[in-house]
C-alpha cells in the first residue's frame, strides 16, 4: 500500500518520492532565490522571472517545486481520499475528471480520485525525471516542446488542488493545514497567471477562490 509509506510524523508523509533538485546546480540556486523571495510575502513579485534568467529554467524549477508541495499536501489527506469516499475524481458536483495520458491510457477512463491522483502524480514524476524534457545539467537545452509539456503538467496538478478544496477542505481544516494549502495554491495561481500557463476554462472549478486570493493582493 503506497500510502502508508511515511509512518513518521504526519507532515513528512509524502505520497510519492520527492523530486530533488541537485545541490550546487544552477537550478538549485534558482530554487533558493524563489524561496527567499517567497519569504518576503509578496507573491506577485516572487513569481516574476528573475533578471537575466532563462524562462524555461524558471518554469522547470517552479514546476518541480509545485509537484513537491502538492505531493506533501495530498499526502496529509490520503487517508480521507479513498475508493469509498471519492469513487470519482471530482472538483465539486459540476466537474469530473477522467484519466488519459495519451500513451499507456489513450481513451479517458473514469476512476476513483485516489487512483486518478496516483496516475497523475506518477505521470508527472516520469516527466520530471526525463532528462530530455527536464535537463538538470547546465547547458543542456530544453526541448522545443518544453512549454507545452510544462503547461500540461501544471494543468493536471491544478486538479489535485481543486479536488482537495472541493472534497477534503474539512479534513484540511481539522489538520490545521488550511494556511499552508492557501499559501501554496496562491503561489501556484500567481505563477500560472504570470506566464499564462493554464487556460481560464481549466481554472473554473476554483474561480471564486482565485478571484478572492487575487483581490486581497492588489
Amino acid at each position: 500500500d503506497v500510502f502508508s509509506l511515511g509512518s513518521g510524523s504526519r507532515s513528512s508523509k509524502t505520497f510519492k518520492p520527492k523530486k530533488n533538485i541537485p545541490e550546487g546546480s544552477h537550478q538549485y540556486e534558482l530554487l533558493k532565490h524563489a524561496e527567499a523571495t517567497l519569504g518576503s510575502g509578496n507573491l506577485r513579485q516572487a513569481v516574476m522571472l528573475p533578471e537575466g534568467e532563462d524562462l524555461n529554467e524558471w518554469i522547470a524549477v517552479n514546476t518541480v517545486d509545485f509537484f513537491n508541495q502538492i505531493n506533501m499536501l495530498y499526502g496529509t489527506i490520503t487517508e480521507f481520499c479513498t475508493e469509498t469516499s471519492c469513487p470519482v475524481m471530482s472538483a465539486g458536483p459540476r466537474y469530473e475528471y477522467h484519466w488519459a495520458d495519451g500513451t499507456n491510457i489513450k481513451k479517458p477512463i473514469k476512476c476513483s480520485a485516489p487512483k486518478y491522483i496516483d496516475y497523475l502524480m506518477t505521470w508527472v514524476q516520469d516527466q520530471l525525471d526525463d532528462e530530455t524534457l527536464f535537463p538538470s545539467k547546465i547547458g543542456v537545452p530544453f526541448p522545443k516542446n518544453f512549454m507545452s509539456v510544462a503547461k500540461t503538467i501544471l494543468k493536471r496538478l491544478f486538479r489535485v488542488y481543486a479536488h482537495i478544496y472541493h472534497q477534503h477542505f474539512d479534513s484540511v481544516m481539522r489538520l490545521q493545514e488550511e494556511a499552508h494549502l492557501n499559501t501554496s495554491f496562491k503561489h501556484f495561481i500567481f505563477f500560472v497567471q504570470e506566464f499564462n500557463l493554464i487556460d481560464r476554462r481549466e481554472l473554473a472549478p476554483l474561480q471564486e477562490l482565485i478571484e478572492k486570493l487575487g483581490s486581497k493582493d492588489r
